[in-house]
């Protein structure tokens, strides 16, 4: 790699390291490229050498946004039991921690939004889709006569319903709930759903 291309690379990840920090400070709304490129040290219009557009740049802090969460769920896997009903509790209460301590970039991941004529990049599907082996791997063994297309389908609503009690309970403006009953209570949900999805299935 020459000199210039290193140059570019280190400017490159220094810009989507500022916009980490404008989000969690400001939240999505607060991004300004014209502040990012004061923050770097480049002109506004070199931001459109580093990342294609805002879209791409958010995109950018969403997948270390991800990764950190990824790292987050595979940390509450192995820190308890190993029972499939337990791990996902553990997986749940983790998801609602993780959001709790980094609201604003984990609001940007669902406040984002492309242009209709956009698709998000092979990259990003990626990362999303990663994480719900997560749940999968649980369901996978609670329900081991369910098809692969079953079992994604029940880890989507299982996800749905914890990250539906997440972002009603940590809103601060309608009906915020304090973290550990926020806690308690998606614990609750979590272990009801599965015993009920046990139940339909003997």
């Amino acid at each position: 790699m020459t000199k210039t291309l290193e140059r570019r690379e280190k400017l490159r990840v220094e810009l989507i390291q500022a916009a980490e920090q404008m989000i969690a400070s400001r939240g999505l709304a607060g991004l300004k490229t014209r502040d990012l490129a004061r923050e770097i040290g480049c002109a506004n219009g070199a931001v459109y050498n580093l990342v294609t557009d805002v879209d791409e740049l958010v995109l950018r802090v969403g997948s270390r946004t991800l990764h950190r969460l990824d790292e987050a769920l595979s940390a509450a896997e192995s820190a308890g039991e190993p029972s499939p009903q337990e791990t996902l509790v553990r997986i749940a209460i983790a998801y609602c921690d993780f959001a709790a301590e980094n609201l604003e970039l984990w609001r940007a991941l669902f406040e984002h939004r492309m242009a209709a004529n956009k698709i998000l990049p092979d990259w990003s599907v990626n990362d999303q889709l990663q994480l719900f082996r997560h749940i999968y791997h649980p369901l996978a063994l609670l329900f081991p006569k369910r098809s692969q297309e079953e079992l994604s389908i029940t880890a989507r609503s299982l996800f749905s319903a914890v990250h539906g009690m997440v972002a009603l309970g940590l809103e601060q403006k309608l009906v915020a709930v304090p973290l550990p009953a926020l806690r308690k209570e998606i614990a609750g949900l979590v272990r009801a759903m599965i015993d009920g999805l046990v139940a339909r299935a003997g």
